[in-house]
């Protein structure tokens, strides 16, 4: 019984599992994987016949794992992993490290980071997975999609910025500070004032993305409720709005620098901690031949 049931599981009906597992609705998946939504039901339904259970919960905000599919859930990842590391000892391919990264840095801290990582480990290929929420990244490092992540936060946890950290115990480096810079337009009323305090602030207009964004979690924990939250969009558009004085944004420095040089906007006097780029791993896979090595390759001499 049990190996008919092994030979209808397919590899593909377990990665269109996965695939649902993290985008949570069967079209978001079909997107993902270049399938038609109609495919990845089908696959999922064949999945759930083949092991006799229900996997997922059906509902309006999406699908969600029955007890079921949260046991298959490690079972798919480390099936997944086996049939990819016999594929590649086959072919005799290298071996790779998959990281993921916040796109944010992906223009940024990455380069330099990938530089490091070849200098000490030319024998190790990375592959670079980058998203635009954190926790898309949390998810893949917990449920073994990627060895690492790069991310951006604060603290002596995961989660110091103000991010719900993860139940499954979670290791980590801080890499390199990021330092912040809150700016303004030149012609700003408190461009000409010094020594400032999170109180001068007080219902001054805040540009910023959304709750999620790291750059909204230290403006929270810098600045406080003061000042009026305007939601703007990514990095980009909050530089943007604030270089035509709509407001005042908190950002990465290296994220402004450009217009801080060419004079349009200015750095507001008002002493702010730095951020780290932090590299995250699952403890319990430092056992795993090399990771720590790998891991710690990213790291400044």
């Amino acid at each position: 019984m049990l190996r008919a049931v092994a030979r209808r599981v397919e590899l593909r009906q377990l990665n269109t599992f996965e695939a649902v597992v993290r985008h949570r609705t069967v079209t978001d998946a079909a997107v993902a994987l270049g399938l038609a939504p109609s495919s990845v039901s089908q696959q999922i339904r064949t999945l759930e016949e083949a092991l006799g259970v229900a996997l997922f919960v059906r509902g309006p905000k999406g699908m969600r794992l029955t007890p079921a599919g949260q046991r298959l859930q490690g079972w798919a990842r480390s099936l997944l992993d086996q049939a990819e590391q016999a594929t590649r000892d086959v072919r005799r391919e290298r071996r790779q490290l998959r990281l993921g990264a916040l796109e944010t840095l992906a223009g940024s801290y990455l380069p330099s980071v990938i530089t490091r990582f070849a200098e000490r480990r030319p024998d190790i290929d990375l592959e670079i997975h980058t998203e635009r929420a954190r926790d898309g990244l949390l998810a893949d490092v917990i449920n073994g999609r990627l060895e690492a992540a790069l991310l951006l936060d604060s603290g002596d946890d995961v989660g110091g910025l103000g991010f719900p950290a993860p139940a499954e115990p979670l290791a980590f480096i801080d890499l390199d500070p990021v330092p912040l810079a809150l700016v303004s337009t030149p012609g700003h009323p408190l461009a000409a004032r010094s020594a400032l305090t999170p109180d001068d602030l007080t219902h001054e207009r805040l540009l910023v993305n959304v709750p999620e964004c790291s750059f909204w979690m230290a403006g929270d924990r810098i600045l406080g409720s003061g000042p009026q939250r305007i939601r703007a969009g990514g990095v980009p558009v909050m530089r943007a709005w604030a270089e035509h004085g709509l407001g005042i944004s908190l950002l990465p420095r290296f994220a402004v620098a450009d217009s801080l040089r060419s004079g349009a906007l200015v750095q507001l006097d008002l002493p702010l901690p730095d951020l780290y780029l932090r590299l995250i791993w699952r403890e319990d896979q430092e056992s795993l031949p090399g990771l720590r090595d790998v891991l710690y390759a990213a790291a400044r001499p």
